[in-house]
């Protein structure tokens, strides 16, 4: 497979993600931290860090708006939920461990 075929399934995978992600609004952050050691803000510190390393000037909320598909504050308060007392158990046990 030559590299530019490899970027445009890298990225069509990426775009899928997100879609999914957008589409399981019911999936708290702390679930997927819980279960994957990564959520949707890690997602978007990952592409900020990208678009740093090409000079591509981006902020925080610029990176979370192209992850979450709207402004951070809109979807929190949508979505997201008070985590339940096993989910933090468990998130601050991870923590410890790392």
């Amino acid at each position: 497979m030559d590299d530019r075929t490899q970027l445009e399934l890298e990225a069509a995978t990426f775009r899928r993600l997100l879609q999914h992600l957008r589409e399981h609004n019911e999936v708290q952050n702390i679930d997927l931290m819980n279960l994957a050691g990564f959520c949707r803000n890690c997602l978007s510190k990952w592409y900020l860090a990208a678009a740093e390393e090409r000079g591509i000037k981006m902020n925080d909320e610029d990176a979370r708006k192209m992850v979450y598909g709207m402004p951070y504050a809109e979807w929190k308060a949508k979505y997201q939920k008070e985590a339940l007392p096993e989910q933090q158990k468990a998130f601050d046990s991870a923590a410890k461990s790392s």
